[in-house]
């Protein structure tokens, strides 16, 4: 039998085929994917055959087949386990909540993301949420954040799940698609699936008061089929996100507004760093470039993954850092 994940819990997975039947499965014997080093070897979305389990008294399968992966998500845990973690497979389309504040994204963390959506070819859009809590400050840097990544190429959606904002046009982008939420705890995931499709019911927290950070309520990945012709992949908060070893000369290809410029640096292999008559360098004196995405790229191509805790916990986020 063949079907689609739609829960993984670790151990075992919730399983969907054609005939809209769910079976709970196991994996059977050990997988090897090609070139993945993963803590999960089967991710929420990906195609598995599998065999009913004539043993068990319940009505269960075994996992023995994954199909190949159109592409897929996946980050290193930024602690020092430095363990790599595949969120989600075959997606259209992720959607990265940030929130000005309440709690806090920062841009080395939508930087980071973004460059593994490039990576795995996967296409990616910014929504801006929680809009009608903002004072004029956040509403300021929230509109230069929308400003910085719009430059780019990169879709801005500016949306409130609580007051039923900007949730028609987040229809539009999803319909026939394959969805993936992701971003900070607390940054309002499972309130904004709630908003688009009510009847699941969704668990919610509030933010804590003492961190100002969220709190987990979505324990595993989970892919929900919704009324609008749409599947969403509902993700974990992820407060660390560490990028999968890239090669330096490709990590500049995955900055689009680098990417475009690249040509006009006087040696093909410029790394933007020390090299002498670099375009991107030259483009950031003249605020071509935003300095936040330049300092994100220096933060991955050196490796700093201790920079960016330090970055993570100098926001506040320093409990339970993963």
């Amino acid at each position: 039998m063949t079907g689609i994940v739609y829960k993984s819990t670790g151990s075992w997975y919730t399983v969907k085929t054609e005939d809209n039947q769910f079976y709970d499965c196991r994996i059977k014997g050990k997988f090897r994917m090609k070139g993945i080093k993963s803590t999960n070897p089967i991710a929420v979305g990906d195609v598995v055959d599998f065999e009913i389990d004539e043993t068990s008294d319940a009505i269960t399968g075994n996992i023995h087949n994954i199909h190949e992966r159109k592409n897929y998500i996946v980050r290193k845990s930024v602690n020092l386990s430095k363990q790599t973690h595949i969120i989600a497979s075959n997606i259209d389309i992720v959607f990265l909540l940030v929130t000005i504040n309440n709690p806090i994204t920062t841009t080395s963390f939508i930087d980071r993301f973004l460059v593994t959506a490039e990576a795995y070819h996967i296409k990616a859009v910014l929504i801006f949420n929680k809009i009608d809590t903002y004072d004029d400050a956040s509403l300021d840097e929230q509109l230069f954040l929308q400003y910085i990544y719009s430059q780019i190429g990169y879709e801005c959606l500016r949306v409130s799940a609580t007051a039923k904002k900007g949730l028609e046009d987040l229809k539009k982008m999803m319909e026939g698609k394959v969805c993936m939420f992701s971003g900070h705890s607390g940054v309002g995931k499972s309130t904004l699936v709630n908003a688009l499709e009510p009847n699941l019911n969704l668990k919610t927290k509030e933010i804590s008061d003492l961190h100002q950070q969220g709190q987990h309520t979505t324990t595993f990945a989970e892919m929900f089929d919704l009324s609008f012709n749409s599947k969403i992949i509902d993700t974990p908060g992820i407060r660390g996100f560490g990028i999968v070893d890239m090669e330096n000369q490709e990590i500049k290809g995955y900055f689009p507004e680098f990417f475009k410029l690249e040509d006009q640096c006087k040696f093909n292999n410029c790394l933007h760093k020390d090299e002498p008559h670099c375009a991107i360098k030259r483009a950031l004196e003249e605020d071509k470039i935003a300095w936040s995405r330049y300092k994100s790229y220096l933060q991955i191509l050196e490796g700093d993954e201790e920079q960016y805790r330090n970055d993570i916990y100098a926001e506040g986020r320093n409990q339970d850092l993963d």
